[in-house]
């Protein structure tokens, strides 16, 4: 017992000599990387996957891990580190903080903060954590930098905040619970002091660094920041974070005066991503494509999806096959069809709605809808199974699992994802099992008509419900590969 003691009284003294003699060099900008040699830096296993080459840290080969060591005092609580990035096709890399050497395997001390534009599947597991992700606590889907460019990578802790930005746009903002929170895989995640480490991620992912520099903060730094509240909701959000779980609100609208900056801030705080949907048709704000450049302009290099919410059935024809291809996604509903006699309705609108036979009405429904998912180039179908007023407390008897079958058939022949609609609660359970079962894959989605994005209350009460993982869920295709590049045009 007194031999514990005194080790762990000597390792506080040492880290609050090291703490102290720190604070000489707080508010410095110091390189940790001479340019030319791996001067003050310790490999793991594999030594080898490092090299110092033209002024650049080469990360290449076997898994290892490059800690910072200096002259003995790297140990660092509020800091700002930069570094200058560049990622080869398909690598996956990162820069731990307040992490401690490891002779082998995986940091299991701190935080990392992700390099990853491009990496394709690994056997079971695709990475769906992109560059400037705080690894496993706030994940960016979107990447938002290219391969083989040079890109800046730029942190900040202070207290119990972390911000990450790339290329001075910032990704993340997170605040740090009062309360530890497990992730899935059962570490538990605090910030404390430590210091960096560069990945090496496997043999086949090459990743260069420069300009790797540091400034220390006072170790008493604070922020006015107050923790978030931790909750049933924050829990699974959180826990989702760690299992590679895309949690993304793929249908957000900026309506109602709500500003995308309003909207990032929203994103980033709640650790949700967003998709920002334009709506595009007859009658709408988009009628063509000069207006979806424009909004495509406005969007660019924005941290968020871009995705165009196709009104109607004439936008086929409004808009071109290449124009529609530069959305990372695009979806539509059922909500506005022809019946059999002609008449164009609009679900949600009661005046427009007339339902003589409901059986009748609900065949037609589910006709246009399979038609929709056999015809149009959508990714995602949103709004699905929504019902106007006049019927919709007969959902059950209505929806009928034949029906559904049919909805579910054409959406999994296609690969049209389904949408979890937060502000209908749609689809009902049945048809999310099902749809499960069969294949499909899904999103999340509020699509909300003013300032309030919502919340994706129901859509996380399904996951649980409904036994969803993240190989279920949605992900924007790649260039070449879209709906509208690849789905031939309806004669």
């Amino acid at each position: 017992m007194l031999k514990k003691f005194l080790l762990s009284t000597l390792a506080a003294l040492t880290w609050n000599v090291g703490s102290v003699m720190a604070q000489d060099n707080a508010g410095t900008w110091v390189s940790l990387f001479d340019g030319q040699s791996l001067k003050g830096w310790k490999a793991g296993e594999h030594p080898a996957s490092f090299q110092a080459k033209a002024g650049q840290i080469v990360c290449a080969g076997p898994r290892a891990h490059l800690f910072y060591v200096g002259d003995g005092q790297a140990d660092f609580k509020n800091f700002e580190l930069k570094a200058d990035v560049l990622a080869r096709p398909g690598a996956n890399s990162g820069i731990f903080f307040h992490t401690a050497f490891q002779a082998a395997d995986w940091p299991e001390q701190g935080f990392e903060v992700q390099i990853n534009n491009s990496q394709p599947r690994q056997g079971n597991y695709l990475e769906l954590k992109k560059t400037g992700s705080l690894y496993g606590v706030r994940n960016q889907y979107k990447a938002v930098v290219h391969d083989n460019e040079w890109f800046q990578l730029r942190m900040t802790v202070r207290g119990n905040q972390v911000l990450i930005w790339v290329n001075e746009m910032l990704l993340v903002d997170y605040v740090e619970p009062a309360e530890a929170v497990p992730p899935a895989k059962g570490r538990y995640r605090r910030l404390s002091h430590g210091t960096f480490a560069l990945q090496c991620h496997d043999e086949e992912s090459e990743v260069y660094f420069k300009n790797v520099m540091v400034k220390r903060l006072p170790d008493d730094a604070r922020n006015n920041v107050l923790p978030p509240v931790v909750d049933d909701t924050y829990r699974q959000i959180a826990g989702l974070q760690d299992a590679n779980f895309p949690v993304v609100n793929s249908h957000v609208h900026l309506k109602g005066g709500l500003t995308l900056e309003q909207a990032l801030d929203g994103s980033r705080k709640t650790g949700i991503g967003y998709g920002i949907a334009v709506n595009c048709g007859l009658k709408f704000s988009v009628t063509n494509d000069a207006g979806i450049e424009a909004y495509l302009q406005s969007m660019k290099g924005q941290p968020a999806y871009v995705a165009m919410q196709a009104e109607g059935r004439e936008w086929t024809h409004m808009f071109s096959r290449e124009a529609i291809a530069k959305f990372d996604y695009v979806f539509t509903d059922s909500m506005t069809f022809s019946d059999d006699d002609g008449r164009r309705m609009r679900l949600w609108i009661k005046e427009e709605v007339e339902v003589k036979d409901k059986q009748k009405f609900m065949d037609t429904l589910v006709r246009r809808a399979v038609a929709i998912l056999n015809e149009e180039p959508i990714d995602i179908y949103v709004n699905p199974t929504f019902l106007p007023d006049v019927i919709a407390g007969e959902y059950d008897a209505l929806w009928t699992e034949e029906r559904m079958g049919k909805v579910i058939a054409a959406a999994v022949a296609n690969g049209v994802a389904i949408e979890i609609n937060a502000r209908y609660r749609l689809p009902s359970p049945k048809f999310i099992k099902l749809a499960k079962q069969a294949g499909a894959k899904f999103s999340f989605g509020t699509n909300n008509t003013d300032n309030n994005v919502g919340d994706i209350g129901y859509c996380l009460a399904m996951v649980k419900e409904c036994g969803l993982t993240w190989e279920d869920m949605f992900v924007p295709k790649p260039a070449g590969q879209k709906p509208a590049q690849v789905k031939p045009a309806k004669p």
